[in-house]
């Protein structure tokens, strides 16, 4: 009898099956081609989380599900798994020198954002028609031209043929924030002078723009008190990530696991999925 491609796997004598871990398998990324890596990184996370459920057991862990997010109350099997990681991980908050220290190596990671002024005149197109965006393409250029020989003339066109909303003030969107629009048109935000005129059409996905930025902010270095919480947080993060990594590989190393072979790189991984 010929070997299955992908066996059902065993751990402690607890069987996983092979479909529980295909199904797992669509939560896990894989190279083009390579639909086996997904597979093996999910029968890793599949065992991971059954070497969990076993060490609760043993704990005699009883299930309290706690509100999530959204509304959502936790499964049973989430409330365990929280409990048991609780009650074994002991990460401590970071020491105010340790927060300090990392803001003073690197205070420039820690600004505030741009925020720009700007206005556009936006011709949309539908991009399921192939015709449509040369057109909108030929009509920016065109309304370029003109305002280069008259720069008045931006909010009345804007006004009178832009697509969006903001024809009604005359192409102004406002104040924007970075993260606020599409990264092609924050680019260009960010790359001509306030009070300018971009020199080509902007392309997106909602059409083709004519853009004008009227002012700019750029980020400053926020203060420590601003951040501090953050990066205390991030510290804290990063050690419980460590003792989880710890705790799951010493849960593998005695572990009796058939059917997935676990690396110390495997374990990392799987110990987050």
């Amino acid at each position: 009898m010929n070997k299955p491609l992908f066996p059902d796997v065993v751990v402690n004598g607890v069987t996983i099956p092979a479909r529980a871990i295909a199904a797992e398998a669509q939560n896990h990324a894989a190279p083009k081609g390579k639909p086996g890596w997904a597979w093996h990184a999910a029968a890793r996370a599949l065992a991971v989380r059954e070497l969990l459920r076993q060490e609760a057991s043993r704990a005699g862990i009883a299930p309290e599900p706690r509100a999530l997010p959204g509304g959502r109350i936790e499964t049973d099997e989430e409330a365990v798994l929280r409990a048991l990681l609780d009650r074994r991980l002991s990460a401590c908050p970071p020491s105010e020198e340790e927060v300090r220290a990392v803001y003073d190596a690197n205070p420039e990671r820690f600004v505030s954002p741009a925020l720009f002024e700007a206005s556009h005149i936006l011709f949309a197109d539908d991009t399921r028609d192939v015709t449509v965006r040369p057109r909108a393409r030929k009509r920016a250029a065109a309304v370029l031209a003109e305002i280069a020989r008259d720069p008045g003339a931006f909010e009345r066109i804007a006004r009178a043929e832009s697509d969006c909303p903001s024809r009604a003030n005359g192409g102004m969107l406002g104040q924007l924030a970075e993260g606020d629009t599409v990264p092609e048109f924050e680019a260009v935000l960010k790359a001509i002078e306030p009070g300018t005129v971009a020199p080509e059409p902007v392309e997106t996905r909602y059409g083709v723009h004519v853009l004008r930025l009227d002012a700019r902010a750029d980020g400053a270095v926020l203060p420590f008190e601003a951040v501090r919480d953050r990066i205390a947080a991030a510290i804290e993060r990063r050690r419980w990530a460590g003792e989880a990594r710890a705790f799951v590989e010493r849960l593998v190393s005695v572990a009796d696991v058939q059917g997935v072979v676990f690396a110390a790189a495997d374990r990392a991984t799987s110990s987050g999925s």
